[in-house]
């Protein structure tokens, strides 16, 4: 079956769509990309989703979730146009929504999430069934909620006597750990904690709104890295948290960025470059961190970077020097865009719904127990959960 996978990440720079032809079953599935695209945000849809994240109002809240089910409707129409496909021929929509507020669970309380982005505006303006908020089912199951592509990960990803760690870098950082394919090993999963969040907010500030993020890392490669300033951040309880763990932007976002900035000593073009490079050794050096703790452990013979951090080359260098002899490959490994693994693996989470298959990995998120996740709302012209 043709489906379409859509991602809005926690970097609030557009919306990755892809769309996959998928056979089988998830033991033995057999799959292809057909089309991918990604869709910037204009100035003000993503000044909306960021005023949403920072604090928005109940009235935005709602007006949001109305409209990014439109722009969802919008780039999967588009998708297909491009691809030639009708949106006939699709099965299903598997959407991942734009996560406004992520609590994971702790010892007292279970967690919660708020993904917006409305199922029935999307399915209305395609016609096309549509699988969402595939995050709550796992965290109501006491787990984290996040990762969730682990499962996909694995069908899309694993590769005959080969373990592989996935090292996504979108707002936040999160790497799956595979196991060479027809092992029987358990996958290991979880946030390593900042990915571009923390350096795009800097970027903006330190450029007076000129630029959205540190293209290519320049301004970092300019400056110089702050030891006892990276040593404070990585002083965060997070980095601490044995997997399962996952965080977001209400831990590594706007917050941090305030405080940092308040204490700057000044605002020249020198402090910026210092602290864009010390942002950028610190999302580097939590991603190393995780992966001398619990990852290496478990034997890796290469590190796959995807997401837009993918093409930094200043933090993917500071990201080799962290992790030694071991290769790091850009995303031509994955035969696909660095950006479109997660709207892939949102494809694949739909997919499983359809089919009925737990596609949740308790070892990743701590739940109870292995759920079908997601919930179901049906095209115009109906269909079958």
């Amino acid at each position: 079956m043709k489906v379409v996978g859509l991602m809005s990440g926690t970097s609030m720079d557009g919306i990755d769509a892809a769309l996959l032809e998928i056979d089988g079953t998830p033991a033995d599935a057999e799959w292809s990309l057909l089309a991918f695209r990604s869709d910037p945000y204009a100035d003000e849809r993503r000044a909306l989703i960021r005023q949403a994240v920072e604090g928005g109002t109940p009235e935005l809240l709602c007006r949001l979730h109305a409209e990014l089910g439109e722009w969802f409707g919008e780039a999967t129409l588009i998708l297909l146009g491009e691809a030639g496909v009708d949106a006939a021929e699709v099965a299903l929509i598997g959407s991942h929504g734009h996560t406004i507020w992520h609590i994971p669970p702790n010892a007292r309380r279970r967690g919660s999430t708020l993904q917006l982005g409305d199922a029935s505006t999307l399915a209305e303006l395609t016609g096309i069934d549509v699988v969402a908020d595939f995050r709550t089912r796992d965290m109501a199951a006491g787990g984290q909620g996040a990762p969730l592509v682990p499962f996909a990960d694995r069908i899309l990803f694993a590769a005959p006597g080969k373990r592989r760690a996935l090292q996504n870098i979108g707002g936040m950082g999160n790497v799956t750990w595979l196991p060479a394919r027809g092992s029987s090993e358990p996958l290991l999963a979880f946030d390593t904690g900042p990915g571009n969040a923390l350096l795009d907010l800097a970027a903006e500030r330190a450029t007076e709104g000129r630029q959205r993020s540190d293209l290519d890392g320049r301004i970092a490669a300019s400056g110089r890295v702050d030891g006892v300033l990276l040593d404070r951040l990585m002083s965060d309880a997070f980095f601490n948290l044995e997997p399962p763990r996952s965080t977001g932007r209400e831990r590594f976002g706007h917050g941090l960025i305030d405080g940092l900035v308040a204490n700057l000593a000044d605002t020249s073009e020198r402090t910026w470059a210092n602290l864009l490079a010390t942002l950028t050794a610190f999302t580097a050096r939590s991603i190393g961190d995780a992966y001398r703790r619990w990852v290496i452990p478990r034997g890796v013979d290469e590190v796959i970077l995807t997401g837009g951090g993918a093409r930094n080359p200043t933090l993917v260098q500071a990201i080799q020097a962290e992790l030694g002899s071991i290769p790091v490959a850009d995303e031509q490994a994955l035969g696909m865009s660095p950006d479109a693994r997660e709207a892939a693996a949102f494809a694949v989470l739909a997919w499983a719904h359809l089919l009925g298959a737990a596609a949740s990995v308790p070892e990743a998120t701590g739940a109870d127990g292995p759920r079908v996740l997601g919930s179901f709302t049906p095209g115009r012209a109906g269909g079958t959960p």
